[in-house]
């Protein structure tokens, strides 16, 4: 019995209507790929031209010069970096991953709904805002007790505002992404939800956790205006939590506009160095995770 359908043949006519349309919006989609990396590229090939020729020994260890003097460093900004964004974290991570865990596992659809609602919201929120009311909330209340005014405890509960919502809304997605099947199976087994959140689901979800985690730091390590609310600047070592810390971020600003040669090279370092430092965090959160994911 032969067929009524004419016989058609499966190779490709690379003259057909679809075939060109396809090439077409290949090469256009490979062009704006191109395209869309080409500011990444040069922004970190200037930083990477400008900062290496600034780099020196001296510059992790010694403090920031007087104008027009040789020499120097930004060790204290560093070191005021690490320790602001160490106490963003410190506040950040623990009551973003809970109030993640608590809208996907315990919390009804309504409250989870407005809790999602508030963190995008709160992610939306210019950052100097941030600053104004970690002013309000910090730097006015330690002048009332008489502790000090600008402080890193200050820059650092700003900075913790900022990574708030990045932490909650990144966990919630990675907890969502925990198959049912593994819930109900550990529930099978006789655990309770809490068992069940804290050894299945959690283990299942660090990996993407981590990685929010990550994504907030590197946020928060970049951060100016909330840091000259909070903060402010110093030319010296941190010596208390209750005290004006520099950071990179600041020491950037400052310097980078300041008339001096000198100051504009130690901004190029250490803009460096700050880009430096987000890439370490993000190799350390994968290499930390890989045997996990």
């Amino acid at each position: 019995m032969t067929s009524s359908f004419p016989e058609r043949s499966l190779t490709r006519a690379p003259m057909s209507q679809r075939t060109l349309f396809n090439t077409v919006m290949t090469v256009v989609a490979f062009i704006c790929g191109l395209l869309a990396l080409v500011p990444l590229l040069a922004v970190l090939s200037y930083v990477i031209i400008q900062g290496f020729s600034s780099l020196s020994p001296s510059l992790f260890f010694e403090l920031p010069p007087k104008a027009l003097q040789q020499g120097g460093g930004f060790g204290n900004a560093i070191l005021g970096t690490l320790l602001m964004v160490g106490i963003a974290a410190l506040i950040s991570i623990p009551f973003g991953v809970l109030a993640a865990i608590y809208i996907t596992e315990f919390s009804s659809a309504q409250v989870a709904r407005w809790v999602r609602f508030a963190a995008n919201v709160l992610s939306g929120v210019p950052s100097i805002i941030a600053g104004v009311f970690a002013y309000g909330i910090v730097v006015l209340t330690l002048v009332k007790l008489n502790l000090g005014s600008y402080s890193a405890l200050g820059g650092g509960f700003a900075l913790a505002i900022l990574m708030l919502p990045i932490i909650v809304r990144t966990t919630d997605e990675a907890l969502q992404l925990v198959s049912q099947d593994l819930r109900q199976a550990s529930v099978g087994l006789g655990a309770t939800n809490f068992q069940t959140v804290t050894q299945v689901v959690l283990p299942a979800a660090l990996p993407a956790i981590v990685t929010g985690a990550t994504l907030a730091i590197a946020r928060a390590s970049g951060e100016t205006a909330p840091l000259l609310f909070t903060a402010l600047f110093s030319n010296f070592w941190p010596g208390s939590l209750f005290e004006p810390t520099a950071s990179l971020a600041v020491l950037v600003y400052k310097y980078a506009i300041s008339p001096f040669k000198n100051w504009q090279s130690l901004a190029w370092a250490a803009s460096l160095i700050l880009v430096l430092m987000v890439l370490i965090t993000s190799i350390i959160a994968r290499w930390a995770t890989r045997k996990k994911a």
